[in-house]
Formats: structure tokens, sequence, C-alpha cells
């Protein structure tokens, strides 16, 4: 009869096992440093991508196979803790209605989850609360940075942030007082849209504009007059109504502006959810787009090409916006000085709602 095959000492049996995990079954740092025969620091510095850490790559693959194994996942309320740091971007907006939104907001997401951070949006609808408010609830450590988009900025709204002590950046739009933005070129958005209206062959050409204070309104009104200047028009105060960027703000305006006298043959809209209610007051009035008016509206949304007619739109890099100013935020000082202009790509799509003059 065989001998029986030796048992395996208690020490060897130990070490082959992955050691207990921590408190509630939590596995810990520890687990994963004593699985990878590695000291505790260690673990910290490869979890942590520390780029002066200078350890064998058999040892780091270690490091890497044990987390595998054992699963661990960084206790990040922890982290913050030691940091100070709380890994969250807030973004501020006037409200979810507008879907030009959603665009800055899946760029800034994108952009704050490649760098570990999350990314946590509110609107001054919430609640009826002031954004004066909101800011200063966000401000009591709750994200470590703010990004501030769309709609006029108050006095108010400056003063508090100013005071918060944490890093901000408004998103298309520009402070009274401190240069610390990032917008798009609005005012060459407005030019290509009225050049191409021009070049169809309209003169008589009308602007659905956005809210009064507005920073994106004030730059597509310059670039619509400055489009017919340089075609040696002048601007008809008549043909220029303030709206604001919703749809019934756009058919409030059309309203108005078709009630003003003779009408327009074709209307640049500052946005594209205002171009929504502008072909349902055109519409609502008997008028054939673009038969009788061409319509034209800054930025595309995937809505844009399921309107009747699809809406010809002026495409702009809002995602770009978006993952630029998270980028920017989070690569800065508070302190610093940031004026930047996203230029690119800005593209003319030209669908079923413009056309000649009839």
């Amino acid at each position: 009869m065989s001998n029986p095959r030796p048992r395996p000492s208690a020490a060897r049996a130990r070490a082959a096992a992955p050691p207990a995990s921590g408190r509630g079954g939590r596995v810990t740092m520890s687990d994963v440093a004593a699985l990878a025969r590695v000291d505790k620091a260690v673990v910290s510095r490869v979890v942590n991508d520390d780029k002066v850490l200078s350890i064998r790559p058999e040892t780091r693959e270690r490091v890497h196979a044990a987390i595998r194994q054992l699963g661990y996942r960084r206790n990040m309320a922890a982290r913050s803790l030691r940091t100070a740091r709380t890994g969250t971007l807030g973004l501020f907006i006037p409200d979810f209605a507008n879907p030009v939104y959603a665009e800055i907001i899946t760029g800034a997401e994108a952009e704050a989850l490649a760098r570990g951070c999350v990314l946590m949006v509110g609107t001054s609808t919430a609640g009826g609360r002031a954004a004066k408010d909101y800011l200063e609830v966000l401000g009591e450590g709750r994200v470590d940075g703010l990004l501030l988009a769309g709609g006029p900025i108050t006095w108010a709204e400056q003063e508090t942030l100013s005071s918060l002590g944490i890093p901000w950046l408004l998103v298309n739009r520009r402070g009274r007082t401190t240069a610390r933005h990032v917008i798009l070129d609005d005012t060459r958005a407005a030019l290509i849209a009225v050049e191409h209206l021009l070049e169809l062959g309209h003169e008589r050409i009308a602007h659905v504009g956005g809210p009064a204070g507005a920073d994106t309104a004030r730059r597509r009104r310059a670039g619509y007059r400055k489009a017919l200047r340089q075609h040696e028009l002048i601007p008809d105060p008549d043909l220029d109504v303030v709206a604001d960027y919703t749809p019934d703000g756009g058919a409030r305006a059309t309203t108005e502006l078709l009630a003003g006298g003779a009408r327009p043959t074709a209307i640049f809209v500052a946005n594209v959810a205002s171009a929504i209610g502008v072909l349902t007051a055109l519409r609502t009035a008997g008028l054939s787009v673009p038969e009788d008016v061409s319509v034209i509206a800054v930025h595309d949304l995937p809505l844009a090409d399921h309107l009747v007619p699809a809406l010809t739109t002026v495409r702009m890099p809002l995602r770009r916006l978006g993952a630029r100013a998270a980028e920017l935020l989070l690569t800065t000082q508070p302190g610093d000085l940031i004026s930047e202009v996203v230029r690119e790509p800005i593209e003319l799509i030209v669908r079923q709602s413009t056309g000649p003059p009839s």
C-alpha cells in the first residue's frame, strides 16, 4: 500500500489562500498588500497611479493581480477625508427643458469621468430656489469646482462665486467683473446663418433673439447685424424681436413680428428650441416654410431633422464646450484668468426650412 500524500503545512496553506477581508466584508488595501507581498504604501501608490513610484514591473503586476483577484475598490469617501476633495464637479444650468444643455452636460460628464470625477447637475428651477441660494449650498464643500452655463449672471451671483473659495468657471457666458469663462463663437455662428439667407437672395431678414441681458443673445445679435451691414443692408429694429430660449418664447416673438407690418422673407432664430415655436407660429398664421418664410437657427440637435419641415441649422461644438470647461476647471488654479473661445467645428447644416424668396 502506497504512502499517503503529505499534507501542506499550515503556513503554506495560509500563504496560498487570499487574506480575509476587512471590516464588514470590504476588501481593504491591507488585504491587497498581504496577497501581493508588498507594503501597504506601495499598493496605495500603485492604485493612485503615482508617476514617481519606482518598482519592478513584476511587482506592479503582482499588485494589479491581487486587486483583480480580491475585487478591491478604492474607498473614495475615506480618500476625500484625507485629501479634502470630493471627486465631484457641479454644473449649474437654467433649466433642463432646453435640449442644448444636454449636449454640454454630456461633454462635461465625459471629461470629468476621464479625470476620475463625477458630475452633479442642478438647475435654478428646482424647488423654486434662486441661483444664489443654490450656489451657496454647492459651495459648502459638496463639490471641488463649479461650472455655470447659460443665462445672465447677476451681481449677487458674482459676489457669491467670489466668496466660495472653490474653483468656478462660466460656460458660454461672461462675468461682469472677472474673466473666468469659456464660450462658443456665437458671433460667427450668426454670421454663417445670415450669410446663408443672403446667398439665397433674402434681404428682409428678421431676428428672433435670446433673452435680454443674455451674453449669448448679445453675441448672436451682433453677428446678425454685422452680416447685414457687410451686404450694405441697414438692420431694421422692427425685424429684431426678443424671445427666451423656449418654443413658447419663439412662438410669441414670431406672432409679435408678424403683427408688426410687412412680414420678413426669412427669420434667423438665435436658438433651436425657439425655432420650434417659430415654425408653429408661422404655420398657425397660414404661412408655408420655406415658400413664404425661410427659417434657420443656431445649434443643431437630432430633433431638427424631424421637424416639419426639417430645420436648417448652424451646428456648434456643444459637447466640446462642456469637455473643455471641465478640463479647464480641473487643470487651472482658482485665481487664474481664463478667457477662451471654442471655435471649431462650426458647420452649416442645410435642410428643408430654407430656400430662395418667392
